[in-house]
């Protein structure tokens, strides 16, 4: 996969921005014919337990 400088520096941007907000779960990279066609991001949120139930 080649990517040209604009290309490259969106996709750098929109995973730092992706990395910046994410505290737990994970970020796919999708590929289709060598090429990274989506970005998926999947966040994990951890509730706290109450002591009383």
């Amino acid at each position: 996969m080649k990517l040209n400088a604009i290309e490259r520096q969106e996709l750098i941007t929109h995973l730092e921005n992706m990395l910046v907000s994410l505290q737990f779960g994970s970020i796919t990279l999708v590929v289709q014919d060598g090429k990274i066609v989506q970005i998926e991001k999947n966040e994990k949120v951890r509730l706290k337990q109450n002591k009383n139930c």
